[in-house]
């Protein structure tokens, strides 16, 4: 169905793969356009409980796409910003919760995209950066936002103008990533964790990524309301009821997503 990605359900995980080892993954408007169209459609699946992204090979995502960037007019590279923009937002802002598998290059719209999922692992081998200004642009996929949120205003100062690329353990350190395992157990760990999220009430888990994503914004109090609003909210479903009466039970529970 897709000519850039592949895409596969198992065990209520959706495992998204972008899939042009030969061009590193990098992102061009089909890639863009196809993971828009596969995360809306994942959104719209009940049976998908949590989401794992990663890149066929050697490579996450090597950028995007230079050749094709290459000739733009300025209105055309506002225009293919923009569009990786709603790509980049609606990953972030979806309810269900994405994992980063990062395997190898994760530059330029790699390492943005990266930062659009809610968190990341990376393989031993994976390498970081905003090279942008190297090219003579700067970062168009939302690096300039995200990269200062995880890392530090400084600490992206100093990645976007430099354009340095940084290892897996550099990342880890400065908290652009949250854990480092070895190439072999890349897909096995987030897929661990994958699990134990997709086990959860997906009610809950939604309302929850929502409120740390909008609450990061708000200051404490406005926050705590927002929070609030989703607690409450909660005892109005049945996930809530089976829940709590399987902890009093002892027993697992069963979430319906309802």
């Amino acid at each position: 169905m897709y000519q850039t990605i592949k895409y596969e359900v198992k065990e209520n995980i959706g495992f998204v793969t972008i899939n042009r080892p030969e061009a590193l993954n990098a992102l061009n408007k089909t890639v863009l356009e196809e993971l828009f169209d596969v995360f809306n459609k994942i959104d719209e699946d009940d049976a998908v409980r949590a989401v794992i992204l990663t890149g066929e090979g050697r490579s996450f995502v090597a950028g995007a796409d230079i050749a094709q960037m290459s000739t733009l007019t300025v209105a055309e590279g506002r225009a293919f910003g923009a569009y990786g923009h709603k790509v980049m937002n609606f990953i972030e802002k979806m309810e269900k919760p994405v994992i980063a598998a990062v395997n190898g290059f994760a530059l330029g719209g790699g390492c943005e995209i990266a930062m659009a999922c809610d968190f990341r692992i990376a393989s031993s081998k994976a390498k970081f950066g905003q090279p942008e200004v190297g090219l003579g642009i700067t970062p168009g996929f939302g690096g300039t936002q995200r990269l200062s949120k995880l890392v530090g205003k400084g600490m992206a100062k100093m990645l976007i103008l430099t354009a340095d690329t940084i290892n897996a353990e550099e990342a880890y350190r400065i908290g652009l990533v949250e854990k480092v395992v070895e190439p072999e157990e890349l897909l096995p760990v987030c897929e661990e964790i994958a699990k134990k999220i997709a086990s959860k009430a997906p009610i809950a888990v939604g309302m929850a990524k929502t409120c740390i994503n909008k609450g990061y914004h708000l200051d404490m109090f406005s926050g705590c309301a927002l929070e609030a609003e989703a607690f409450g909210g909660c005892f109005g479903t049945e996930d809530q009821k089976e829940g709590m009466k399987a902890f009093l039970e002892k027993r697992p529970a069963e979430f319906k997503n309802r």
